[in-house]
């Protein structure tokens, strides 16, 4: 069964607007047919020789005028509250991004926060030539503006190396010193 909610917000648009125009067109016939003058009193309040017609349309259109600007107020509060919404929910969902970013960098899970990640492989050989170099080295016999390169031979034998694990695994395993 399809969805019929938009057909009848425009059922009753549309019945809204003939029912207005219907109440115009009433209001006008009513108005230049009664144009004799009346007194109105009401407790001290006296108003002398008005038309007929303005007893009784000036009332609904006052009725009319404040209800429409009751609305339109009320509307605007709920854009407003909308609007407020809208921006909490996205500061949240930027929120949750980074957060969700910073876990999977903390858990070192590749490929979930979309940030590019270094393979064991790479890393491994980079961390092993760091220490390898501030353990020869000691900062001695360096130039300025000059950095080591290590070759093969410095790096630790197969012996050093941490042991891989029998499960593959894209994060290295961590030697014990």
């Amino acid at each position: 069964m399809p969805d019929l909610s938009h057909f009848w917000q425009r059922f009753k648009l549309a019945s809204a607007l003939v029912f207005g125009l219907a109440l115009g067109v009433g209001a006008s016939v009513f108005a230049y047919s009664n144009t004799a003058p009346v007194n109105v009193g009401w407790s001290v309040f006296h108003l002398n020789g008005i038309p007929l017609w303005s007893v009784t349309l000036v009332p609904l259109a006052i009725f009319l005028v404040a209800g429409t600007l009751y609305h339109w107020w009320n509307s605007l509060h709920h854009f407003t509250e909308h609007m407020r919404h809208r921006r909490r929910v996205r500061d949240l969902e930027v929120e949750v991004t980074t957060l969700r970013k910073h876990l999977d960098e903390l858990l070192q899970m590749p490929g979930q926060s979309g940030v590019k990640q270094v393979t064991a492989e790479e890393e491994e050989p980079a961390a092993a030539t760091a220490t390898h170099q501030a353990a020869s080295s000691n900062g001695q016999g360096k130039v300025s503006g000059e950095l080591e390169v290590a070759s093969d031979s410095d790096l630790p034998d197969s012996a050093e190396r941490p042991a891989e694990s029998a499960v593959e695994s894209k994060t290295p395993v961590p030697s014990k010193p």
